[in-house]
């Protein structure tokens, strides 16, 4: 399984909120500088987690983006639902009558991963 670039970079993006803590508004230039993307590409993501609820924009010359959840409570799997959604992995596409004992391995061991990350917070690797 493989996770998009911007699952990538909304983890380390949230990670680089999580250490500012809440001192300042980032805006949008220095934060792509800062992580070497694009403006309009950041500008995607950060639409992403703000949607999400996992951060805030505030406009105007002091504005930028800052963490809306305490950063104590900010989940891996939050930053991946937020730019990944929350579909399921695999879908068995060969017995539509019946249940797939193929699918049911597979949703079982998506399962463990979704609750593995739920568990794990940015704020504890950061």
């Amino acid at each position: 399984m493989k996770y998009t670039k911007a699952t990538d970079y909304a983890l380390h993006i949230m990670a680089y909120l999580v250490k500012q803590d809440g001192k300042d508004n980032l805006s949008l230039q220095p934060l792509a500088s800062h992580m070497n993307i694009s403006p309009t590409y950041l500008s995607k993501i950060l639409t992403q987690l703000v949607k999400a609820d996992l951060i805030q924009s505030s406009p105007g010359v002091n504005g930028g983006y800052s963490l809306r959840k305490p950063k104590t409570e900010i989940s891996f799997y939050d930053v991946i639902q937020a730019t990944e959604g929350s579909g399921a992995l695999f879908t068995c596409e060969m017995d539509e009558n019946r249940a797939c004992p193929i699918e049911k391995v597979m949703r079982d061991a998506e399962d463990k991963m979704v609750n593995y990350l739920k568990e794990k917070r940015i704020y504890d690797v950061v």
